[in-house]
C-alpha cells in the first residue's frame, strides 16, 4: 500500500481521526520497505482469529494438570509454547495470576486498554470505558457487584493494572464438583469475564 491508497480509502467512505491515521502509518510503513500490506493483513487476521477459546484452553490445561500450572505460573511464554500458542519476544510480557478462595484478582488497564489479546481477542467495550477503568481501582467490589459477583468480605482483592510492557491472565478457581470433567468440557465452562476477573466461576 503507497501513500495514494490512504486517499483511495477515504473515498470509499468516511473514516474517522483514528482510522485514517492507521492508514497512513501502513502506507508509511510500507513506502518505507518495513513492512507490505499483506503482512499487515495477516496480523490482522491472526489478532482477529483469537478469542477467549483460547484462554480457556490455557486454564482447562492448567486445573487438570499440576506441573503445566507451576510452570504457566512462573513462565508463561514457554509454558503457553506448549500448547502450539507463541507469544513473539518483542510482545509485551504475559503474566498469568491465579485466583485462590483467599485471594481474587481484578484486571483494569487504567490508561487505555491493554488486554491479552494473544489469548481472549478483542476487549469488551466495558473494559475500555472511562468508567470501568476508574472504578475498578477505586470500588472493586461494587464494580464485581454489578457482574454479579460478590465475595466474602475476609477474600483479599488485588487490582491488577495493565501496561503496554504487562499483560494478565486470571486462572480462575476451579468449580466444585468438576473433577469428573474432561479437559475439553472444562474449557467450555471457562468464561472471557472469569479470566478479567469480573466473576467467578464458583457463583
Amino acid at each position: 500500500m503507497t501513500a495514494t491508497h490512504v486517499e483511495d480509502h477515504v473515498h470509499d467512505q468516511p473514516m474517522s481521526e483514528v482510522a485514517l491515521r492507521s492508514v497512513a502509518i501502513e502506507a508509511l510503513l510500507a513506502d518505507k520497505g518495513l513492512l507490505t500490506a499483506d503482512q499487515v493483513q495477516q496480523q490482522v487476521n491472526l489478532m482477529d482469529g483469537r478469542t477467549p477459546a483460547d484462554g480457556a484452553r490455557v486454564v482447562a490445561r492448567a486445573w487438570t494438570d499440576a506441573a503445566f500450572k507451576a510452570r504457566l505460573l512462573a513462565d508463561s511464554r514457554s509454558a503457553l509454547a506448549e500448547m502450539g500458542i507463541s507469544i513473539p519476544a518483542e510482545t509485551p510480557h504475559l503474566a498469568v495470576v491465579e485466583n485462590t478462595d483467599d485471594l481474587h484478582h481484578l484486571v483494569v488497564c487504567t490508561l487505555c486498554s491493554c488486554y491479552p489479546r494473544m489469548l481472549l481477542g478483542r476487549p469488551p467495550d466495558w473494559y475500555k470505558s472511562l468508567a470501568y477503568r476508574a472504578r475498578a481501582v477505586s470500588d472493586p467490589r461494587g464494580v464485581m457487584a454489578e457482574f454479579g459477583t460478590t465475595l466474602p468480605t475476609d477474600t483479599r482483592v488485588d487490582v491488577l493494572d495493565s501496561t503496554a510492557d504487562m499483560r494478565y491472565l486470571v486462572l480462575p478457581c476451579r468449580p466444585a464438583g468438576t473433577e469428573g470433567m474432561s479437559e475439553e468440557e472444562l474449557a467450555g465452562l471457562v468464561t472471557r469475564d472469569s479470566m478479567i476477573g469480573v466473576t467467578r466461576l464458583s457463583d
